[in-house]
């Protein structure tokens, strides 16, 4: 494990514990199981890739601990619209303010300003920040498999399913991959990003494809950043990509998510 995923994962305990202090889970549970607006996440995947196009889960993100701030006009009911309006399957939204200069109001933003699914994009630790993220209005969580050890995975995923929510697990390698698989979600995410080097390679997912059995759906992360990387991958069969970092820094990301699936 990183060293900054370490320290993510030390302040996110801490967030945690604040957070209760403010508001009960039980409370928090009482607003998510309220809202009866899923969008379903998943299902908004598989529709995009039957039509025969790619399905992209379009990321807004103000900044990374790597690269420092992505995007200076920052405007997520913006960004959510001009992503819709461009073909993107769902939206990736990032919660994580101390260290991705996120926010929930992010979240609820962007999701007011369409009519796309939305994944909360955080660092999951505890049940707490599950019943969160859909209190908040999110469809869709991250299990990040190289923070949580497999009997958190299940359960993590559990509360998630339990709240109608989808689960999209990420894994970096083949060991993280074994973890996965073990879980029920068809939502399976490779990150090309190796978390050591922080060097990307695209053949990080396509290694991995082998050991994978049918009825998962790969979503590859991370290092897609022309149009030739989404062709190499369909040629692969893998149809869904998260891709946040190269439509962040357009002048206008939905166009550019439009020229990238082109």
């Amino acid at each position: 494990m990183s060293d900054i995923l370490n320290k993510i994962l030390a302040v996110k305990f801490q967030e945690v514990a604040a957070d209760r202090l403010l508001r009960s889970e039980a409370e928090l549970l009482k607003e998510a199981t309220s809202r009866n607006d899923l969008r379903g996440f998943a299902k908004a995947i598989e529709t995009k890739i039957a039509s025969g196009r790619p399905g992209v889960i379009a990321e807004i993100k103000k900044a990374s601990p790597s690269k420092g701030i992505l995007r200076e006009d920052f405007r997520p009911a913006e960004i959510a619209q001009s992503y819709a309006s461009h073909g993107a399957a769902c939206l990736s939204v990032l919660t994580d303010v101390q260290f991705f200069q996120g926010a929930d109001e992010y979240l609820r933003q962007a999701r007011a300003a369409c009519t796309l699914p939305v994944l909360r994009k955080d660092f999951i630790v505890d049940p707490y920040q599950i019943v969160a993220a859909r209190a908040m209005g999110a469809d869709c969580i991250l299990l990040i498999v190289s923070a949580l050890d497999q009997s958190q995975l299940n359960d993590f995923e559990a509360c998630a399913l339990d709240l109608g929510m989808d689960v999209l697990v990420e894994v970096h390698d083949a060991r993280e991959l074994d973890m996965a698989l073990q879980m029920k979600t068809p939502l399976l995410g490779i990150n090309n990003r190796n978390l050591r080097t922080f060097e990307t390679s695209l053949h990080n997912t396509i290694d991995l494809l082998p050991r994978i059995p049918a009825g998962k759906r790969v979503v590859t992360e991370s290092g897609i950043l022309r149009p030739e990387d989404v062709q190499l991958m369909r040629q692969h069969a893998v149809h869904a990509f998260l891709v946040g970092e190269a439509f962040m820094r357009a002048a206008d990301p939905g166009e550019e998510l439009a020229r990238l699936i082109a």
